[in-house]
């Protein structure tokens, strides 16, 4: 049964969408069956799968609303990954998601039915906490943060996990933190280092240890519709991105070694 992974940060800019597509693809060469849910209205993980967001006859915002379901929407990537695409429509679905009956949740409903077919389902976040993220969160076994290594960032990451432990009493009792990822590091910003350093030292080992740093390559991936492991996996992005991927699986193996040891006791 796949782990649902949220890969979510109100905050803007912060490289959701780049780690949601890289993620999915470097998951993809391990090989491992990947589906990427893009829940952002924007639609960039979307295009950055080489997929027409202004062109989809089927799209996530059709399975939330009911009117598909999510195997009807489903595109294979050329990285290997399953999509469920979006674009705008999520904008108009959300607000007439407002007053529906399940409201958060719609998608964990629609990806039960394919969640023995893949090893991992993970989600796209738009830049919010709206009801789109509380649908994915809803959803998901566990998140992701991204974030940048900047003074702000700590106060958002602080206000998330806040929403996450309500989250949890309120919803979804077994979510929990997947782990924190330091994107777009510069090695020789002093602030950068130094939010680092506090990040390690108030959640220890669920910062990864990957670190995604500046570069260029992986910036010019999305203009070509395809993810940086498809684009140039040799570069420093496409490196640190294989990197996570193998940090991800490992944790799901200590985790399933773990869930044994519980069973046979």
């Amino acid at each position: 049964m796949a782990r649902i992974i949220a890969i979510a940060n109100q905050k803007g800019g912060v490289g959701k969408t780049t780690t949601a597509v890289n993620l999915a693809a470097a998951l993809a060469r391990t090989p491992k069956r990947v589906l990427l849910v893009d829940l952002d209205p924007q639609g960039n993980a979307t295009m950055g799968s080489g997929i027409n967001k202004r062109e989809l006859d089927t799209a996530i915002t059709d399975v939330l609303l009911g009117d598909n379901s999510a195997q009807d929407a489903l595109l294979r990537c050329e990285d290997g990954y399953d999509l469920l695409p979006g674009n705008i429509d999520l904008t108009a679905a959300e607000i007439q998601l407002m007053d529906a009956e399940n409201r958060n949740g719609r998608l964990k409903q629609a990806l039960a039915p394919l969640r023995d077919g893949y090893d991992f389902i993970l989600i796209d976040c738009p830049p919010s906490l709206s009801l789109l993220t509380l649908n994915a969160l809803n959803a998901a076994d566990s998140v992701l943060v991204p974030m940048q290594c900047e003074y702000y960032a700590l106060e958002g990451l602080s206000a998330l996990i806040d929403t996450i432990d309500a989250l949890k009493d309120r919803l979804n009792p077994q979510l929990e933190i997947e782990g924190v990822l330091r994107t777009m590091f510069d090695v020789r910003n002093n602030l950068a280092n130094g939010v680092s350093a506090e990040l390690i030292q108030h959640f220890g080992d669920r910062v990864f240890r990957t670190i995604i740093p500046r570069n260029v390559r992986l910036a010019e991936a999305p203009s070509h519709g395809q993810s940086i492991i498809g684009y140039d996996k040799a570069s420093r992005g496409g490196v640190a991105y294989l990197g996570l991927a193998g940090e991800v699986l490992r944790r799901q193996r200590e985790r399933n070694q773990a869930q044994a040891k519980e069973n046979t006791a």
